[in-house]
């Protein structure tokens, strides 16, 4: 009796609770509940000073008056003068010193472009809070910053932040086709209403780029890698243009998937040859034109000799002659050319984990400066878990984009929940020990290991027109997680998932400490009833959704097929990468290389990866391989069931709608697991 009266409690609390689809991600501005915090914020906050006119100016401006109105619940008085004590300032630095003399530091110094500080200061003997960058853009992420210190209801009395991006290009790629079919896509369709463009613009635009402004994204390539070259027709770009008006005051360029064959299929030439001088100017005039519709065009992303995709190779050229022709024409332009390094061949006899290095670690050091090779983080294909990829390590001279999946393609699409903040972070900390010691992945990403001038990091997303985004409330987490950490590489999961939390959901702090273990556990649960001890690619057969370990022929190509990856047999189970096998360890420097090579050594997380093991093989449990498999499998199920009943304790805490639509879908994950299980 007393349990359904706390039942019938905490529904009809539900119930009173506003309900809520999604839709505004973490950007909600919901009042302040807590009345002693709201009372403080009210008393240090009482107009806001904007200096400065741009598009970028305007939209900080519009985000901050909307914000703190509906978080403090009055109206924010804005204003180009100090009027009253408890004053926000918003403006350039140089704004600032010319009319109230603020003195540069060694501080401001370290802005760049788009950094930004955030401190107390005192002007005309009022107190206040300045929110300043060199440039207009750090002002909007210096806004949205602030704005985030209200929301997670953190002290704003005595501030000094300063908040310098540590990787240049932070792009998002869409695989979304012309037709707003989404490769990969399990969110609904595509954004880009291309029939409706460039005349009807959707508010979805605009809250897009604002999302995406939010965590520091200044990117967006909107075309499938997968490309289909009537994007680059006036048609299309008149469009493109439409949608880069709306992403430019937030700070996003757009960027293009061209298909290599392009100047074959619209541009009536024969050849596509990167040497051939008519192929070349007919490029010239194409990017010329592109510049023409969009003069902040960032370049091009081209996939080119892998699946099908038509390349240089087609013609005899490599990739650096390929990419380099594109780099030439785009360099005047301050433009890029990001080349995807996702390559192998089927008429190779090669472990398909080693052949994308063996195409480009030939090339190292052969490619312009603003050519820039964007590598999966792992070597096969966005698995649950992966070994960081050997290129990583080795690739000293060329420009590297780290690519990784926001979309859940191998992690049950967007019906799982599946943090992926730590699926990122393990690639990231992995040492290459391409310098010595602590020559992690990240120092790679962000240039600091061997000093790159331009660096790039780069998330398949998982964005659709589903109202919520993302399909998955949960699923809008790795959409934050991959943005905070494009920005800083070094954050950590559990920092990231906290403000997520009460960003998004509450800052109830048993509600907050609650989620984020699931969250921060929810990665490992998965492997373990997918994919555990390094086992791989064994998933359904093209759409990748459930397991499939029987698929053994029939698709074309034998790295298509499960049984190449797990080779199972009465011996045992794995692919033995080590040098008596394929030798794919060979690619890691020594000590990453001797460590995945001695089977006692091999962390067993990624044991099957490396090693085909005895079923009988001795783990550190005490238990063989077969009984440890048993044990991961059964952990994951279980574990899927702890997020249930988690997720059970959390009703009443937030809206109702948001609620029953997550435990709906852990209602699949289990039943899924179970099946991965079984």
């Amino acid at each position: 009796m007393i349990k359904n009266f706390f039942s019938f409690f905490s529904i009809f609390r539900n119930k009173n609770k506003k309900q809520e689809d999604g839709y505004r991600l973490w950007m909600r501005y919901n009042q302040i509940t807590d009345t002693d915090l709201l009372k403080k914020y009210k008393s240090i906050i009482s107009e806001v000073v904007i200096k400065g006119q741009s598009n970028t100016i305007n939209a900080a401006k519009e985000e901050i008056e909307n914000g703190l109105n509906d978080l403090l619940g009055i109206k924010i008085n804005i204003s180009d003068k100090i009027l009253k004590e408890n004053f926000i300032i918003i403006g350039t630095i140089n704004n600032l010193q010319n009319e109230y003399s603020i003195k540069q530091d060694n501080k401001v110094n370290q802005l760049g472009v788009e950094g930004y500080r955030i401190f107390t200061i005192c002007l005309n003997k009022k107190k206040g809070i300045a929110i300043t960058a060199n440039k207009d853009i750090g002002i909007l992420y210096g806004v949205f910053h602030f704005l985030k210190l209200i929301q997670t209801e953190q002290n704003i009395k005595n501030l000094d932040i300063i908040n310098v991006p540590k990787i240049q290009l932070r792009l998002l790629n869409h695989w979304d086709n012309l037709d707003r079919s989404v490769e990969r896509g399990y969110a609904g369709l595509s954004l880009w209403e291309w029939q409706k463009l460039p005349g009807n613009l959707s508010p979805r635009y605009k809250d897009y780029a604002r999302a995406n402004a939010s965590i520091g994204i200044n990117g967006t390539v909107i075309n499938n890698v997968n490309s289909n070259s009537l994007i680059l027709t006036k048609k299309y770009l008149i469009k493109v243009a439409a949608l880069a008006d709306v992403f430019r005051p937030y700070g996003i360029k757009v960027y293009l998937s061209a298909r290599f064959s392009a100047p074959i299929e619209i541009g009536n030439l024969n050849t596509a040859d990167p040497l051939n001088n008519k192929v070349i100017e007919w490029w010239k005039n194409k990017i010329n034109e592109i510049y023409s519709y969009i003069p902040d065009f960032g370049g091009f992303l081209v996939k080119a000799n892998s699946e099908g995709q038509p390349g240089p190779q087609n013609y005899g050229r490599s990739h650096a002659e390929g990419a380099n022709m594109l780099g030439g024409i785009l360099f005047s332009h301050d433009g890029v050319v990001i080349w995807r390094a996702f390559v192998y061949d089927n008429n190779v006899p090669e472990d398909r984990a080693k052949q994308a290095y063996n195409e480009f670690k030939p090339l190292d050091g052969k490619f312009r400066k603003n050519v820039l090779i964007q590598v999966k983080n792992g070597p096969i294909d966005f698995q649950p878990r992966e070994p960081f990829h050997p290129m990583f390590g080795t690739m000293h001279k060329t420009h590297l984009v780290m690519e990784f999946q926001i979309t859940q393609e191998y992690l049950g699409f967007s019906t799982h929940l599946v943090y992926l903040a730590p699926l990122f972070k393990e690639c990231l900390d992995s040492d290459t020990y391409a310098k010595g010691k602590d020559s992690y992945v990240s120092k790679v990403i962000d240039g600091s290991l061997y000093n790159q001038n331009i660096t790039g990091i780069s998330g398949v997303t998982n964005i659709g027109t589903y109202k919520n985004w993302c399909g998955h409330h949960f699923a809008q987490a790795n959409w934050y997680a991959f943005g905070r950490l494009s920005w800083d590489p070094y954050l950590c999961s559990e920092e990231i998932a906290n403000e997520w939390i009460k960003m998004t959901f509450s800052n109830n702090k048993s509600f907050v400490e609650s989620i984020k273990s699931l969250m921060l556990a929810s990665r490992e649960i998965t492997v373990n009833y997918m994919t555990p001890l390094g086992l791989h690619h064994i998933m359904g057969w093209s759409h990748h959704y459930g397991p499939a370990p029987w698929i053994d022929k029939d698709k074309g190509r034998a790295d298509w097929t499960s049984v190449y990856y797990h080779r199972a047999d009465i011996n045992g189970i794995g692919f033995d990468r080590t040098s008596s096998g394929s030798n794919a360890v060979s690619q890691y420097y020594p000590p990453v290389r001797d460590k995945f090579e001695n089977i006692d050594l091999c962390p067993e997380i990624l044991l099957l990866w490396f090693h085909h093991v005895p079923w009988n093989y001795k783990m550190k449990s005490g238990r063989t391989l077969w009984e440890e498999l048993c044990y991961k499998y059964n952990k994951g199920v279980d574990s899927v069931h702890w997020m249930q009943d988690i997720w059970e304790k959390q009703r009443g805490l937030i809206d109702n709608k948001r609620f029953n639509h997550v435990k709906f879908l852990l209602k699949i994950q289990y039943k899924d697991a179970k099946l991965w299980r079984n």
